[in-house]
């Protein structure tokens, strides 16, 4: 990196030695680094070239090694004023855009560190002597000009221009944070995307400069962008999505479980009105056909796609759209292979063949191609559905059934076998995250997950024989139908043998253990079964062996990642909650007293993972205990997992150790559910009149540990948390209550008494902290 600032250093010198020495016939030159040689003219107009006399810079430009630039960018300056008619323009671009290209693949294509700290002499010159302002005053003079004088730019000057921005802003640091924070300049490229012959380069130049964006665009600025959206072939909306998924995302969004809620409170009471995220969501939803349009994009099948012909034009497009120049280079090398393939087994037919043989489009291809595609688009439908917009989106894909067709594709595309030749990036492997065989899976995933949470529409993963299953299960419980599934409308559910939750579980259970989708095949799962607690949705999974898969995941294969674990204890404790079959499931799996171990150890190593699973637990014994039907009583009496719950030292173990892992400042939307168990722990106790055993008992705890107060003062002040976080009138309840069926009023009567400030009050906690150990009153808000 010193090396490149050195370079970056020695130019500066040279332009400034061109400077003093052109400053006497030229008038003053002003040098600044993000703008280049700047000549201050009377009227403001070119920025660089002019001021510096041409025999001055052809002599530096052969010390320098300027490769001629300075001299071009004078060329172009002089054929691009407002009168000129840009015919010569575009032979100048063609001798610069070589020369910047070629540094923008050898960047794209090394290491990305190694690429950080080479220096790229030719965009750097490019940008100081004021290209890039140049050709951002060519590409708008246009809108510019009254409507008499208005010039007409060709096609190609303006793919030429965007290809040199583009390559400038990728090799030089800096040109892509100015041209972003230029909104008639990006509000102009959008105007581009109309032309088709110009759409991929604009595109691109928009995605990359809205990445850098400090303020979100709104999409209600773009002139006319309904009319925009519905002059899209499906190829181009299917780009377009990537645009559309920076300006409809949080900019927290990658990292939401990380932020503080104290935080996260604290911007909320900023942000009264809604984000520009979800504005531009609603924005989206108001543009006619636009979800339906993406919903025949995200399940349409390979051989329904566009021609070769238009695809193969795309292809050739790539080479500025270096974003995905490595996925190109993958592409091709797949193309050659199965073109030589293809040569080989018919080496007796004629040239005229084998040249067929080359302008068709790979199958191998045309499947990367739609996987490209339904990469964007899946991740906005998913951005969408868990918007505010949330129930209109719902609606709106289920109408267009989004469910049945990826079902139709699941085999074929989303979970297809890789072929022989399986397509790797450069520099990837097949397992990476990174290649689009997998990032498809995982936004699948992150879909179904996102479809399926707390929303009736979530049947619609079945077909009609799973369905009637569902009320089969029912029926014989002589328990009622669930409400949504009767309600469910048959015509918008999946068809085939399997349903897609089906399909699902059957690639889940075949998963090797150190698979990356592991994680998100149990989120997907569990979202199925969140909400209020369904028997039928558990025993409709529970006989397709999915408890005993998750038992074989965390205690054979004994799971070491943090993450996977997580999920499958949050799996579990869906899968078991009130289920008495799940329960005598378990214990017939877990049947010896090492296995059993081998499960406590896997809960005790990260509460904050298994807590959920230890809610589950105590809710079920808590609702067992109080039934008298024989067959519960059974199995109450010989579950390895239910009697060790129902010892009152494992619960205050639990309680003790979910308090104290937990502080105000570090609380987040991932560790916040241990708060919320500790305190399904104390409203049971509080049922059975307990709950001043269970205070004096973590009282007792504390000075067995040697210090008083330290836990009793920590759950006062996580407690007053609670009010503030979960009594906000924007907070909704309703998952509280779902999942542990104990109403949100009795949840807010416990947090109030164990609260009371009255220290005669035996359910009060600061009748069990001594006042020379009493700390409670500590401000936690953050500004």
């Amino acid at each position: 990196m010193a090396e490149k600032d050195a370079w970056a250093e020695t130019i500066r010198k040279e332009i400034s030695w061109l400077q003093l020495g052109t400053m006497s016939m030229e008038g003053s030159v002003e040098l600044t680094r993000d703008q280049g040689v700047t000549a201050r003219q009377s009227k403001g107009s070119f920025q660089c070239g002019s001021g510096i006399a041409e025999a001055l810079l052809k002599e530096r430009d052969k010390q320098a090694k300027w490769n001629g630039i300075p001299l071009l960018l004078q060329k172009l300056y002089e054929h691009s004023h407002p009168n000129s008619d840009f015919s010569q323009c575009q032979s100048i671009l063609k001798e610069i855009s070589p020369l910047l290209s070629m540094e923008a693949m050898a960047f794209v294509t090394e290491d990305r560190k190694a690429a950080q700290e080479s220096t790229f002499p030719n965009t750097y010159t490019f940008d100081l002597f004021g290209g890039v302002d140049l050709l951002v005053e060519i590409l708008m003079r246009p809108t510019l000009m009254t409507q008499k004088k208005k010039q007409k730019i060709s096609d190609d000057l303006i793919k030429d221009c965007l290809s040199i921005l583009y390559n400038t802003c990728i090799c030089t640091e800096g040109v892509t944070r100015r041209l972003a924070e230029r909104n008639d300049f990006v509000l102009f490229l959008f105007t581009l995307m109309t032309n088709k012959k110009t759409f991929l380069q604009t595109a691109t130049l928009i995605e990359d400069i809205l990445g850098v964006k400090k303020e979100m665009i709104q999409l209600d600025d773009i002139p006319n962008l309904a009319s925009l959206v519905s002059s899209f072939d499906q190829q181009q909306l299917a780009n377009f999505c990537r645009i559309l998924a920076v300006t409809i995302s949080e900019l927290d969004t990658g990292s939401d479980d990380k932020h503080t809620l104290l935080a996260k409170n604290a911007q909320q009471k900023k942000n009264l009105g809604p984000s520009r995220a979800e504005v531009n969501q609603a924005t989206l939803l108001n543009i006619p056909g636009f979800i339906e349009r993406l919903c025949k994009l995200a399940t349409r099948k390979v051989s329904e796609t566009t021609g070769t012909s238009s695809f193969l034009q795309e292809l050739e497009e790539w080479y500025t759209w270096l974003d995905n120049a490595l996925v190109l280079d993958a592409l091709m090398r797949v193309a050659n292979e199965e073109a030589e393939q293809s040569s080989t087994e018919s080496s007796d037919e004629s040239g005229l063949a084998n040249t067929s043989t080359r302008t068709q489009l790979p199958q191998s291809m045309k499947i990367m191609h739609e996987i490209m595609y339904k990469l964007e688009v899946l991740y906005v439908l998913c951005v969408l559905l868990m918007g505010r917009q949330r129930n209109q989106v719902h609606k709106m894909i289920a109408e267009f059934k989004l469910i049945p067709g990826l079902n139709n594709l699941f085999d074929k595309l989303i979970w297809r076998k890789h072929s022989a030749s399986a397509l790797v990036l450069h520099g990837h492997n097949q397992n990476c995250d990174c290649s689009p065989d997998i990032t498809l899976k995982i936004q699948f995933l992150r879909l179904l997950q996102s479809f399926s949470d707390h929303h009736e529409n979530k049947y619609l993963l079945l077909n009609s024989q799973e369905l009637n299953e569902l009320s089969a299960i029912s029926h014989k419980a002589n328990i009622p139908e669930v409400d949504a599934v009767v309600n469910t409308d048959r015509s918008l559910v999946c068809d085939g043998k399997r349903g897609l939750l089906t399909r699902l579980l059957q690639v889940m259970k075949k998963e090797p253990a150190e698979s990356s989708f592991r994680f998100w095949q149990a989120r997907a799962v569990e979202s199925f079964l969140r909400g209020t607690t369904s028997y039928a949705d558990q025993m409709f999974l529970l006989k397709r062996g999915l408890l005993e898969h998750i038992l074989y995941c965390i205690v054979d294969s004994e799971c070491k990642s943090r993450d996977v674990l997580q999920s499958y204890f949050d799996l579990l404790g869906e899968l078991m909650k009130f289920n008495i079959d799940a329960f005598k499931r378990f214990n017939k799996y877990i049947n010896t007293d090492e296995k059993f171990q081998i499960f406590l150890n896997q809960i005790n190593s990260s509460l904050v993972d298994s807590n959920m699973l230890v809610r589950c637990i105590t809710l079920s014994l808590d609702r067992f205990e109080n039934q008298s039907d024989a067959k519960v009583a059974e199995v109450l009496s010989e579950c390895r997992l239910l009697t060790y719950m129902s010892q009152m030292s494992m619960r205050m173990s639990f309680l003790f150790r979910l308090i104290n892992i937990i502080h105000v400042q570090t609380l987040t939307q991932e560790n916040v559910s241990c708060l919320n168990t500790s305190l399904v722990i104390l409203m049971l106790a509080r049922r059975k009149e307990k709950l001043p055993f269970y205070l004096r008992t973590l009282q007792q705890m504390e000075y067995t540990e040697k210090y008083p107060g330290f836990i009793l003062n920590n759950f006062h002040s996580l407690l007053r948390f609670w009010q503030q976080h979960y009594l906000n009138k924007d907070k909704d309840s309703t998952c509280l209550e779902n999942s542990s069926c104990i109403s949100f009023t009795y949840w807010k009567e416990t947090v109030s008494i164990l609260l009371s400030p009255d220290r005669t009050s035996p359910c009060a906690i600061v009748s069990y902290i001594d006042e020379a150990y009493m700390d409670i009153d500590r401000d936690f808000s953050e500004e």
